[in-house]
């Protein structure tokens, strides 16, 4: 069968093709009557007429689409989908984009791959790059003239959009909290910390935390592996391995707590009764996890909300102007955290 265009939409509606793009494309400037909208939006729908994007983004010179990477900061990792959280930002981001009218092209990216070149081949109207650091691959952006947000990075450039959150401070108000709840000794339990990445500043927080609480930061109890559940089931049995000296720990992301909590009953011990722990995030899963834990909450899908929108607001206008959303932080207190008295 062949795909109806819109002039055959015109005809059988008996309207000139401009009136039936107006209807289509809901253009605000022009006052189409009732009736005649009626009888387009019936003729399409008689006619099984779907707009060809193809032809609109030629015409508009817009795409529609919005680009989302995720950069492989860790090699041989799923991260889009092993780890909770991604699936919670990018259902915010998916949500936001459709009510607005745009679909998104979502890709990993290796660390030497090009993001200009994913940007250029796919013709996306805005990037958005969640997670990455300072390099070439993000100065090369800067050579096309589309809006780029960065979400979670602590790259210093105002050429491109940021929104996050103040990952240290978050840090410091986890490990503060288990220590008003009586704890001395905290392990602090990461991914890979890296310079200018979020693990290295809830590292700097829980770090300044401990000092200011006149505690030191002991060797023994620092963990760095990968953000994933099955690190931390493998920290949950170096904790024991290494003779169980803290009685919590902050853990800077709900999938590692997760593992955590797995690891540690595989070996008979049991979250609080053995390890008090503080995560953060507070995904959708930390209230489901048993125990429900005690978590750093950061709004996942305002992230993502406002990532989108950063990007619609900056394409949609002339001049450049850099923006910057951090968004608050606060603890969500389940079942993870007893008292403890020495």
């Amino acid at each position: 069968m062949k795909r109806a265009g819109i002039k055959d939409v015109a005809k059988e509606a008996g309207v000139s093709v401009s009136t039936v793009s107006y209807v289509l494309n809901r253009t605000p400037t022009e006052t189409i009557s009732p009736e005649t909208s009626r009888r387009v939006l019936e003729a399409a729908k008689r006619l099984n007429y779907v707009p060809n994007l193809n032809a609109r983004s030629l015409s508009s010179r817009r795409s529609n689409l919005i680009g989302v990477l995720i950069p492989q900061t860790e090699p041989g990792r799923e991260l889009v989908f092993s780890n909770p959280f991604y699936g919670d930002l990018l259902s915010s981001i998916e949500y936001t984009a459709r009510q607005r009218g745009y679909h998104l092209l979502l890709s990993g990216t290796q660390e030497d791959q090009s993001y200009l070149s994913i940007a250029r081949n796919r013709g996306v109207d805005g990037i958005i790059i969640i997670g990455t650091y300072p390099g070439e691959n993000l100065n090369e952006l800067k050579q096309m003239d589309i809006p780029v947000v960065l979400v979670d990075s602590y790259v210093k450039d105002e050429y491109f959009h940021t929104i996050g959150i103040e990952d240290k401070e978050g840090a410091k108000l986890a490990t503060r909290y288990l220590i008003e709840k009586g704890h001395r000794r905290i392990a602090f339990i990461s991914g890979s910390i890296r310079e200018n990445g979020v693990n290295m500043k809830r590292w700097q927080g829980y770090c300044e935390a401990m000092t200011e609480a006149g505690l030191p930061v002991e060797e023994d109890a620092i963990y760095s592996g990968t953000v994933d559940y099955e690190y931390g089931a493998i920290a949950a049995h170096e904790f024991v391995e290494r003779g169980r000296r803290q009685s919590a720990a902050f853990v800077t992301a709900d999938i590692i707590t997760m593992g955590v909590i797995k690891g540690l009953m595989e070996q008979g011990l049991r979250v609080p009764r053995d390890l008090s722990v503080v995560s953060f995030d507070d995904v959708n899963l930390s209230q489901m996890a048993y125990p429900a834990f005690t978590t750093v909450h950061q709004d996942i899908a305002e992230k993502g909300r406002q990532a989108v929108l950063l990007a619609l607001d900056a394409a949609s206008r002339k001049e450049r102007r850099h923006t910057e959303c951090i968004l608050p932080l606060s603890i969500v207190e389940r079942d993870s955290v007893m008292e403890w008295r020495e």
